[in-house]
């Protein structure tokens, strides 16, 4: 099944789609950790990261809500624009929009250098987001950033084995760690400095008319 640009409007953007099958490639250790057998220069990015690859069909089948689509995810992250209608992301002086996670207990400063995989959001998507995106639901904060920088990225760590590496756990890899290369990214992170908490209702009524 093929949705409607309307419909398919409606989904994140960086959402996976059912008809986005995931691209099966037989990994090897390389130089510098893992490598694709028939890896091709866009496989890895400029700071050395293997990236996972899925289909581009965007609108193809039914929405795999919480799975995030690598290549999508990448994009708006690199380029500041909104997670959900890849528009532009708002921002004004106090920097751009991000909404996450209530973990304002981590530490004593949060959410200042805050290490996250949730891209920048326009003012409209983040009224939806908040509505309907699970890991939300539970608690948010409204936060705006005057700097950030791509640090890192998500994926499935390997290590080597005897005669291919072997899969570990999930975890974040700064691009200065040497292990980037033994990493299978699906997701970007961006590093948040210049912090400022906001009120997200008062930011919509702001911008009402």
């Amino acid at each position: 099944m093929t949705h409607t640009l309307s419909q398919t409007s409606l989904v994140p953007y960086i959402v996976t789609w059912s008809g986005e099958q995931h691209i099966k490639r037989r990994l090897i250790r390389g130089k510098r950790g893992i490598a694709f057998a028939d890896e091709l220069p866009h496989d890895r990015d400029s700071g050395g990261a293997l990236w996972h690859r899925c289909a581009l069909r965007r609108g193809q089948g039914r929405p795999r809500l919480g799975v995030v689509h690598p290549q999508r995810q990448r994009c708006v992250m690199r380029s500041l624009l909104c997670q959900v209608c890849a528009g532009p992301a708002d921002s004004d002086e106090r920097g751009v929009l991000y909404l996450t996670e209530d973990h304002r207990g981590d530490w004593p400063d949060w959410p200042e250098r805050l290490m996250t995989t949730h891209p920048q959001l326009c003012l409209p998507c983040a009224a939806k987001a908040v509505r309907y995106c699970p890991h939300l639901l539970s608690g948010h904060v409204a936060l705006r950033s005057t700097a950030s920088e791509i640090c890192a990225v998500h994926g499935r760590r390997y290590y080597p084995g005897p005669l291919l590496p072997f899969p570990g756990d999930k975890e974040i890899v700064q691009y200065d760690d040497p292990a980037i290369g033994w990493v299978l990214a699906w997701q970007l992170v961006r590093s948040l400095s210049g912090c400022t908490i906001v009120d997200l209702d008062a930011e919509l009524a702001a911008a009402t008319p």
